[in-house]
C-alpha cells in the first residue's frame, strides 16, 4: 500500500509528522514546488519522499490536505477512476470564515465529482491543525479521527491507516450522513475526542 499527501500546509505538515513518527513511507507534493519539499525531506529523512503532484496522484491512497478551492487544480493530474482519496479539505468562505456556499451539496460530494471516479473518504478535517499535530496517544487513550464514505471498503482501508498512525477511527456512515456532521460548520468540527483504553 502506497500513500501520498498533496499539500504541506498546517494539516499536511501534521500528517507528515505522524507518518514519519510511525515509520510509514509517504510521498508529499504541493503547489509551492520542490524547494519547500526538500526541507521536509531533510527534516524527516527517507520515510518522506518529495514528488510532483502527478506522482503523488498515483499512490494507492491520496490524502488531500490542500485548500478546498485548489482541488480542481489537481483534477487533471491523474485518472482518478478507482483511486482512494481521503478528503481532509474544508470548504470555507474566508471573507467571513463561514461555510462556503455549495448550492446545498456537501463538500466531499463536490470533491468526488471533481475527481471523477474516485472513492472518497472524508477524514482528518475536523481537528484543528495544532491538535492534529499532537501525539494521538494520551494517558486516557487515543485521539479519534472521524471518517465517512459512500464506499465502506474504502473507509475500512483508511481506518486501518488511522490505526497505524495511532489514532482511533470512528466511522460515521455515508457522506450524506456522517460527512454532513464533519464538513466545515458541522456538529463535529473542532471536537477533540479520546477513545479510552478499555
Amino acid at each position: 500500500m502506497t500513500y501520498s499527501i498533496i499539500g504541506s500546509g498546517a494539516i499536511g505538515s501534521a500528517l507528515i509528522r505522524h507518518f514519519a513518527r510511525v515509520g510509514v513511507p509517504v510521498m508529499v507534493a504541493n503547489s509551492r514546488g520542490a524547494a519547500v519539499l526538500r526541507e521536509i525531506e531533510d527534516e524527516f529523512g527517507p520515510v518522506v519522499q518529495a514528488v510532483d503532484v502527478e506522482t503523488a496522484a498515483r499512490a494507492d491512497v491520496v490524502i488531500l490536505a490542500l485548500p478546498y478551492a485548489s482541488v480542481p487544480e489537481i483534477a487533471g493530474s491523474a485518472d482518478w477512476t478507482g483511486k482512494l482519496v481521503v478528503d481532509a479539505t474544508n470548504a470555507i468562505d474566508f471573507s467571513n470564515f463561514t461555510p462556503a456556499e455549495l448550492g446545498g451539496r456537501l463538500s466531499s460530494h463536490v470533491v468526488g465529482e471533481t475527481l471523477a471516479g474516485a472513492s472518497v473518504v472524508k477524514g482528518f478535517n475536523t481537528l484543528p491543525a495544532a491538535v492534529l499535530a499532537k501525539d494521538p496517544v494520551t494517558s486516557e487513550g487515543s485521539r479519534t479521527i472521524f471518517l465517512s464514505s459512500d464506499d465502506p471498503q474504502a473507509a475500512d482501508r483508511v481506518a486501518e491507516l488511522v490505526r497505524q498512525l495511532q489514532f482511533a477511527p470512528i466511522y460515521l456512515g455515508r457522506i450524506d450522513e456522517g460527512g454532513r456532521l464533519q464538513q466545515f460548520g458541522g456538529a463535529l468540527m473542532v471536537h477533540s475526542l479520546v477513545r479510552q483504553v478499555p
